[in-house]
């Protein structure tokens, strides 16, 4: 198949102790997006790792390819959001259509003022690519491919990992551990940890298709088309002119069968009609699992995305979850390594991440129900609720074809401080962003630091706080919020202010600047 994208090959080096046993701080296994994520966020953090990967390139064909407005603002963090930005295709509406008419359209981003658009396009090697770009110029991650770790013993003092390469075999000992090998993980087979959940009966077949069409850029879901009856369509424009189908197969479908490119194209050809030219780039076979372990961390030992918890991809929830994950993480290890935090700190990593899993589990598995109904029962109500949501506003919010990602509010984090203010942004939600200035953010001006915003305030130098003024008329030292929407997504009033992690999460709101609430606040969110 002809292919818009040609794939890099990283070079790969032999062992740096043959046959003999390597000490390192910290290893990462896994160098997709969520473990070269992780690797540039610690390294952001002044952190040295080692990441190995079995294999000596990116991802083929477009994987995970809606990238939430969450997302994109870690991405923007770590330095790479313009890119996604330049290269992706933004959208924020979708269609969902039943038969042959459409049964409504939404806006996921009705309001102005946001740096970063709902959702990106972007094929999952554009992302990797340029995460490894950024993670060598680092100089802190030792990128090492074709090193494959063919066995593990989880140890109180870190894990000791077989790895082979194809220059001869060694040892890696790690003092801590990042797992980030995928749904299959050897890893978490190794180790005998159970990935427990549900497999639905159902199979999707997903087409990468070249082409040159006149659908507008926005999300597309049919259920039960005219070219493809009784079961359901999705469609997604990408960059470079590459379209991603998605068509429901059924149980019974043969995968082997169904990948056949004969077979795809007919299956194109039927949505297109006969006179629209496309090629095949890219086609896979997927069936729907939700499940996870039942912790996240063992030991020194991390799991993070697809490796921890795994989710069916209607609603974008997957490769969003995971760079969430990584988001989570990093800074928290950051701090213990450096020695600013306790080790207590890393066990809110679980506290934390396995809500927001069960949360993306429980939207992803009523989706798969609504999309793929088990019985004629749940089919009637579906097809009810398709009726009814072309005339009835009511219905629409029950239509399910995909509740599309949403960032993780961490209401019940151990980390959280008080909330002295009742509304808005309270503790555990993403600091929202907001303009502040021509074409300034908010965001940009946290970055990966404990920072204080205050609005027409100037509280006192607190160690390990960097203060970010708000303002309402210009002034120097400060960031004009000329447009009010700062403050009043934060919630803060003159004279208050918003104590945010490092990963821009609200740790703590206070109704005033004093210090010692603050410091107090901060302590507890590092796990003092």
């Amino acid at each position: 198949m002809p292919s818009t994208f040609e794939p890099p090959r990283f070079a790969h080096r032999p062992p740096p102790l043959p046959g003999g046993t390597e000490e390192v701080p910290l290893a990462i296994v896994g160098g997709g997006l969520v473990g070269l994520t992780a690797a540039l966020d610690l390294a952001r953090h002044g952190v040295r790792s080692v990441l190995l990967d079995d294999d000596d390139t990116v991802s083929t064909g477009s994987r995970a390819i809606c990238f939430a407005k969450r997302t994109l603002e870690i991405m923007g963090r770590l330095g790479l959001g313009g890119r996604f930005l330049e290269k992706g295709v933004t959208w924020n509406r979708g269609r969902v259509f039943f038969g042959a008419r459409e049964a409504y359209a939404f806006d996921l981003l009705p309001e102005s003022g946001h740096e970063y658009p709902a959702f990106v396009n972007l094929q999952q090697y554009h992302a990797e690519a340029w995460l490894v770009e950024a993670c060598e110029a680092t100089g802190l991650v030792d990128l090492r491919w074709r090193h494959k770790v063919a066995g593990i013993a989880n140890r109180p003092d870190g894990a000791l990992l077989e790895v082979e390469t194809p220059h001869g075999a060694y040892r890696l000992h790690a003092q801590w551990l990042l797992a980030c090998d995928g749904a299959r993980s050897p890893l978490r087979e190794a180790l005998g940890l159970p990935f427990t959940g549900q497999v639905f009966r159902d199979r999707f077949l997903i087409a990468d298709v070249v082409m040159q069409a006149e659908f507008p850029t926005e999300r597309w879901f049919w259920f039960d088309p005219p070219f493809h009856p009784g079961q359901s369509v999705l469609l997604h424009k990408q960059p470079d002119g590459v379209w991603r189908i998605d068509f429901q197969l059924g149980w019974e479908a043969d995968p082997e069968a169904e990948k056949d490119p004969a077979k795809v194209r007919w299956r194109v050809e039927q949505m297109l009609g006969p006179d629209v030219p496309f090629e095949l780039e890219w086609v896979s076979v997927y069936t729907f699992r939700c499940r996870r372990m039942q912790r996240f961390r063992h030991g020194r030992c991390f799991f993070l995305g697809d490796a921890a918890h795994q989710v069916s991809p209607f609603g974008a929830r997957g490769g969003n979850g995971a760079v969430q994950d990584a988001d989570n993480l990093a800074w928290k290890l950051a701090a213990f390594l450096k020695g600013e935090a306790p080790e207590a700190l890393l066990d809110s990593y679980d506290a934390e991440r396995v809500p927001a899993a069960d949360e993306n589990i429980l939207n992803s598995t009523r989706s798969t129900d609504f999309i793929t109904p088990k019985n004629p029962a749940a089919r009637a109500y579906r097809d009810a609720v398709l009726e009814l949501a072309g005339e009835q506003p009511f219905a629409r919010p029950l239509v399910n074809s995909g509740r599309l990602s949403r960032p993780a509010v961490l209401a019940g984090s151990p980390l959280n401080g008080p909330d002295e203010r009742p509304d808005a942004a309270p503790p555990g939600t993403p600091c929202p962003d907001a303009p502040v200035g021509q074409g300034d953010w908010l965001l940009r001006h946290l970055g990966g630091d404990w920072a204080l915003v205050a609005r027409e305030a100037h509280p006192v130098a607190m160690p390990g706080l960097r203060p970010v003024l708000l303002t309402d008329t210009p002034r120097t030292g400060a960031l004009h919020d000329h447009a009010g929407l700062a403050a009043r997504r934060l919630g803060l009033l003159p004279g208050e202010c918003a104590l945010v992690r490092p990963d821009q999460h609200v740790a703590a709101r206070f109704a005033t600047c004093a210090p010692e609430p603050i410091l107090a606040a901060h302590r507890k969110a590092l796990g003092r």
